[in-house]
């Protein structure tokens, strides 16, 4: 909207240039300024009193008492340059601040798209959409699940990590329920839908995100916080030299540069050159508004897998439990394990030399359980405790492991994790310099799992077990002492990134769906681009703000200048324009100022 006036204020000055010194017509030229002078001003005055019906401020009453007043003395031209200042600010803060990439197109794009429904003649498949309650499908492996429902042939191995958080692939057998977005990663199995795509988990993420963009956010710019007392500034000067002078003119003369230039377009300048300063650092802040937001955060929750992880599992612990080497039990278990095709085997293989791997026959495999077969002449299992017969009084560790059975000799384990970002500590600790009070971890993990991951950082709080709508209610928590900004990148995250303050999503690897409900998108895996991108904005803030104090100074100066009727209208009108010069570039300081880290 505000381009359109910006178009509007600059045919009509271009017309009326025409006509009062090409057509020496300058009644006509005064005639058009005046009418489209009022009729914008008509429109500033409504949007001003929609502004101050929501409980905020604007910046716009001094330029528009400016304008009127100009107008009525018959300064038309100062009243157009005036105006051509407001709606460019207007329209340069709209291009700032501007809402993008908020929608959820990519999570509804994203969501199960296709189902096979099982019939007397076979499969057919049928939009996920098009799914009824009682319908038999077939999820093949690596395929999503495109309804919740419930397993009533066969079993497998589920990731559920975007929906949940968890890093470890979850068993499903008969009579379990599955979710829908969760990707099946071992076998297929035959479901029966007890939800329909419209009623499942996957359209519960999108309704708790559409819910969370709903919510208001309580947030008061930098422009405004200074416009009530510069306006009642102004106002007190000018009507003191229209008093002092007995002279309407005065009055209008000094509010000519009054008009809040710095205000209008310091802000916007320095968040448009904040943002642009990110994105060469591989960091996309999606409005200017977020920049004003993250540098007055003060409390930073994390997910855990994906995040402050490198989101997947690899091999940590080998231990014996007989008479076997390390080495020799990582070795035993990787010859029989590279027959599975389950993420932990894969994981495990990966850390043996082919060459070094045993011949295992006679191999079969339990999904969900374990893998068992013929090495050396001995029958090994390798697997849950359930399924290796673990001794009663053999530990077992809080980590995600297996266990080694050979014969009826129990050999030991081996654990996996989820590995921390090498980068991760020294992001949490640059943060706390740069005045973060309150570091948590919010994930859908275990807690005990989360709490070993998150032992080793310095974190305030570890909150395990977290579904969408838990990281949601903690949050809301979290806002009512400080603003928050929340950092994740699975699907599951969405509603969460959505909710904060600032939502930060880890874009290289993460789900669309994150960055899109994310106010800021780090395309490098890489946790230090938070505390940049938090030093940037800071550094942004300061940056404005000194602009602004700088140029209301000058205001004042001229102000009190033209109290004493030595600057016309129009002349100080053309001195508003040198303002709006030294509040550009003060502004663009931004783009080469230093900042930490």
């Amino acid at each position: 909207m505000s381009k359109y006036k910006l178009w509007l204020t600059v045919i009509t000055g271009l017309i009326a240039l025409g006509l009062a010194f090409i057509g020496q017509q300058p009644f006509a030229a005064q005639a058009l300024v005046t009418v489209v002078s009022t009729v914008l001003v008509l429109i500033l005055i409504k949007d001003m009193l929609q502004t101050l019906r929501s409980g905020q401020y604007g910046v716009d009453l001094l330029a528009i008492l400016a304008i009127v007043t100009t107008l009525i003395i018959g300064e038309y031209w100062a009243g157009l340059m005036i105006l051509l200042m407001l709606t460019g600010g207007d329209s340069l803060e709209e291009y700032a601040t501007h809402k993008a990439g908020q929608s959820l197109e990519a999570l509804l794009a994203n969501s199960p798209q296709t189902a096979h429904l099982q019939t007397e003649t076979g499969l057919v498949d049928q939009p996920a959409t098009a799914v009824v309650v009682g319908a038999q499908l077939v999820v093949k492996p690596g395929e999503l699940v495109p309804v919740d429902g419930k397993i009533i042939r066969g079993s497998s191995q589920f990731n559920q990590a975007t929906l949940t958080g968890e890093s470890e692939p979850v068993t499903k057998t008969v009579g379990e329920d599955v979710l829908s977005g969760a990707i099946n990663e071992n076998t297929a199995i035959t479901m029966v839908a007890t939800a329909t795509a419209a009623n499942s988990q996957y359209q519960a993420l999108v309704k708790l995100v559409q819910k969370a963009q709903s919510e208001p956010a309580q947030f008061v710019r930098l422009a405004d916080r200074y416009a009530a007392p510069f306006t009642a500034i102004a106002i007190l000067i000018a009507a003191a030299a229209w008093w002092l002078s007995g002279d309407v003119a005065r009055f209008a003369e000094v509010l000519v540069v009054a008009s809040p230039c710095p205000l209008i377009l310091a802000a916007p300048i320095a968040l448009v050159a904040g943002m642009n300063r990110a994105s060469q650092r591989g960091i996309i802040i999606k409005n200017g508004t977020i920049i004003e937001k993250l540098a007055q955060a003060e409390t930073a929750a994390f997910d855990k897998t994906g995040t402050l992880t490198q989101g997947h599992l690899t091999l940590d612990q080998v231990v014996p439990y007989g008479e076997l080497t390390a080495g020799q039990l990582q070795q035993l278990a990787a010859s029989l394990e590279q027959h599975s095709n389950h993420i932990l085997a894969r994981s495990l293989v990966a850390t043996v030399d082919s060459a070094q791997l045993l011949v295992a026959t006679d191999v079969s495999e339990v999904t969900g359980q374990g893998v068992q077969g013929q090495i050396d002449g001995q029958l090994v299992k390798v697997g849950k405790p359930s399924f290796v017969q673990l001794p009663a009084d053999a530990p077992q560790p809080a980590q995600t492991a297996i266990y080694v059975r050979a014969a009826d000799t129990y050999l030991g384990y081996l654990t996996f994790t989820d590995q921390l970002r090498p980068e991760a500590p020294t992001a949490l600790a640059q943060l706390r310099q740069l005045g973060f009070q309150k570091l948590v971890m919010l994930t859908g993990d275990r807690q005990a799992v989360a709490a070993e991951v998150g032992g080793s950082l310095a974190l305030d709080t570890i909150q395990g077990d977290c579904r969408p709508e838990t990281k949601m209610t903690a949050l809301h928590d979290l806002q009512k002492i400080a603003p928050v900004v929340m950092v994740g990148d699975g699907v599951n995250d969405a509603p969460a990134l959505a909710t904060a303050d600032v939502g930060v999503a880890m874009g290289a690897h993460g789900a669309t769906a994150a960055s899109e409900a994310a106010d800021v998108v780090i395309l490098k895996d890489d946790l230090q681009r938070i505390p940049q991108a938090v030093a940037i904005s800071q550094t942004t803030m300061h940056l404005a703000k000194q602009t602004v104090i700088i140029g209301m100074i000058v205001l004042v100066v001229l102000m009190l200048i033209a109290t004493t009727g030595v600057l016309p209208a129009l002349f100080g009108a053309m001195l508003q324009e040198v303002v709006d010069t030294l509040t550009i570039l003060l502004a663009l300081r931004v783009r080469w100022a230093h900042t930490r880290f």
